[in-house]
């Protein structure tokens, strides 16, 4: 249970503090010091990197986390809170597919076609998903360090 549990921290922390820098950190910094065609080249380069280390992540926070639900007795035997975190950890997912596989996608066009306008309103919808997918990471993180103790 120790590794499981492990796993899934280190998991959660590369994500969610992924976000949080990316979103808090380098975008702010990006924007001031870049022209969009370096600063969107930028984005698309910052994307493939994490996104490889999300799809790890998730694969790691599911089967530790499901691995212990299941040591504690299974779904009926845990409190609510850890339903809570399955429930907004399956959307962060779901958002997470959608960025990389619609509005990233979308970006990658608009900076191979030299459209910066358009990859300009695409990184600003990235923008908007990564900051729902962050308050929705520090949601949970904040239930997984101390939901047990809510009534």
């Amino acid at each position: 249970m120790f590794v499981a549990a492990m796993l899934h921290v280190l998991s959660a922390v590369i994500w969610v503090g992924g976000m949080f820098f990316a979103y808090q950190i380098l975008r702010p910094v990006a924007a001031e010091l870049l022209e969009s065609p370096q600063r969107l080249s930028l984005w698309l380069k910052v994307f493939d990197r994490f996104f490889v280390w999300v799809q790890v992540a998730i694969v790691l926070l599911f089967i530790s986390g499901l691995w212990m639900i299941f040591r504690l007795g299974g779904f009926g035997s845990v409190g609510w809170h850890i339903h809570l975190m399955l429930l907004i950890a399956l959307t962060m997912v779901g958002l997470f597919h959608y960025v990389k596989g619609v509005q990233v996608k979308a970006l990658r066009g608009a900076v191979s076609s030299k459209n910066w306008a358009a990859g300009g309103e695409c990184l600003a919808k990235i923008r908007r998903s990564v900051r729902v997918n962050l308050i929705l990471g520090l949601i949970v993180v904040a239930i997984a360090s101390g939901g047990r103790h809510l009534i």
